[in-house]
């Protein structure tokens, strides 16, 4: 079973040199793994550990090179994998892997999966841009700057111009090739920040099949301040130019809004038995069912004649179960509670989105006194293949102006563009007349401008990049930052308003 590192966060480096020596003794194959770079055996007379200072230098050596990291902090120890905090010597910070090898081959693959591909992505440049020569190629990850080590990205030059680039292999996923635009827009604004006025764009590469996410994006962010080409790669590395002609086309379903049902009894009397456990409230759906849900965290759905409930799974209640179910809304809304004892409940924790979006929908006017108190919808639009741990509300102002409302209870890196992916299929969605189609704001004369986005998180919970990245978001994208307070389960309240890609102060 693993075990954690206890204490070794705050160890001081005698202690993390004594740790690293004791893991490294219980291994028969050590290897020194850091994402980007050629893993590295810790052989006999090979490699040398030094308290010194602040921290304990680690250095290791081979054929092909030699590397030397300042450990600050042992973050986790588990069999076979003791995963550290470093510095790099002037450059920043890193993640450290020791593994022993001989137990942990598959993660020794998957570590050194990046590295791969930035050789892969080197031979493909060299290949289809054969009159550029490439500057700079890693796929280090590193931390002080926002940039993930899934990435292979680099720096290609021709005479005076300068492209950054970013690559993604396959293998990595869906998920990570649909979010290389985040790290790609936070890399070349970093290239730039190092290379003044040379910098004339992003060079974005991504495996067949996985473009469609980026190009979405890239037809609605500003042209003025970025210039960009999007190639995909297939299995022979062979690279193909997109046409900006095909972004935008939008694969997005709204679905139909069915009217809420009116339970009849006995159904109708145990909804209102629910109802009066304190916590718990109603939420009619688009899907024309009615959620139970405490503080956000749904545990039963009603129709007109049937009443469901449970976590898991849901089971129809009866007469002989009601007790039961009531017993669970009433041990939900204890320990899901503002004021519960035990915050680290499994029950507290959970869906803390679903929780903020419940505390919204009390008064989305606090949010933005603007907003009609209703009807607010959720998730109205679905966008396939992603877990996003977001939840998106859309409701409108007075003057019939849709707004999208982003919700997210921890720090997300994303944010901004996933707020974007929301914001573009609404706009679709607004400019056929779809919603007052298939049934949304009923009685409502929908205004034509585009609709207002509204990234909503605790104040402290923003990402640092969320400035730059919003930048490059044209003036037809209104995005505002609303600020909440960290204790916005007892209290939504709000702590500041930015517009755009404007600093806090």
């Amino acid at each position: 079973m693993p075990r954690p590192a206890t204490g070794k966060q705050n160890a001081s480096p005698r202690e993390m040199e004594d740790t690293i020596r004791r893991f490294l003794s219980g291994c028969r194959d050590p290897v020194l793994v850091e994402p980007g770079e050629e893993p590295i055996p810790l052989e006999a007379n090979r490699y040398t550990i030094e308290s010194r200072g602040d921290s304990c230098v680690l250095h290791a050596w081979n054929e092909s090179g030699n590397l030397v990291r300042r450990v600050t902090a042992i973050v986790r120890e588990s069999r076979g994998k003791l995963e550290a905090r470093a510095r790099r010597f002037g450059t920043g910070e890193a993640t450290l892997t020791l593994m022993d090898a001989a137990r942990k081959s598959a993660s020794l693959q998957r570590l050194a999966g990046p590295l791969q591909f930035r050789e892969a992505l080197r031979r493909m440049i060299a290949r289809n841009f054969s009159d550029w020569r490439i500057e700079h190629l890693t796929a280090a990850a590193d931390l002080e700057h926002s940039l993930s080590g899934l990435y292979a990205r680099g720096v290609l030059r021709r005479g005076q111009q300068a492209w950054a680039v970013i690559g993604a292999a396959a293998e990595m996923g869906s998920a990570v090739c649909d979010q290389i635009l985040t790290f790609g827009l936070i890399w070349l604004e970093q290239a730039r920040r190092q290379r003044p006025g040379a910098m004339s764009g992003l060079l974005v590469l991504l495996p067949h099949g996985h473009t469609r996410a980026t190009a979405n994006r890239l037809a609605f962010l500003r042209r003025d301040t970025l210039q960009f080409w999007l190639h995909e790669f297939d299995a022979k590395g062979h690279l193909a130019s997109l046409d900006e002609r095909d972004f935008g086309n939008l694969h997005t379903e709204l679905l139909p809004c069915r009217p809420a049902p009116e339970p009849v009894e006995p159904v109708a009397g145990w909804v209102r038995q629910f109802l009066e456990v304190p916590g718990v409230e109603a939420l009619a759906g688009t899907d024309g069912l009615i959620s139970l849900r405490v503080r956000g965290l749904g545990f039963a759905q009603a129709g007109s004649g049937v009443l469901a409930c449970g976590l898991d799974e849901l089971r129809p209640v009866t007469v002989e179960r009601l007790p039961r179910a009531l017993t669970l809304a009433r041990e939900l809304a204890r320990f899901r509670s503002a004021n519960a004892a035990d915050r680290l409940n499994p029950l507290y924790r959970k869906y803390p989105e679903s929780w903020l979006e419940s505390q919204v929908r009390r008064d989305v006017r606090v949010i933005d006194p603007t907003l009609r108190t209703g009807p607010v919808y959720t998730h109205p639009l679905s966008i396939a293949g992603a877990d996003r741990g977001i939840i998106d509300l859309l409701a409108c102002d007075h003057h019939g102006r849709l707004a999208v409302l982003e919700l997210k209870a921890t720090e997300d890196i994303h944010l901004p563009l996933q707020g974007l992916d929301y914001w573009l299929r609404v706009k679709w969605h607004l400019d056929r007349g779809d919603f007052q189609l298939r049934g949304y704001f009923p009685g409502i004369e929908l205004s034509s401008q585009p609709p207002r986005i509204l990234l909503v998180s605790p104040g402290v919970e923003f990402h640092p990049t969320t400035e730059t990245l919003l930048r490059y978001f044209p003036p037809e994208v209104e995005v505002e930052r609303v600020g909440i307070g960290e204790d916005w389960r007892r209290e939504l309240r709000v702590v500041f308003r930015k517009l755009g890609a404007g600093r806090l102060a």
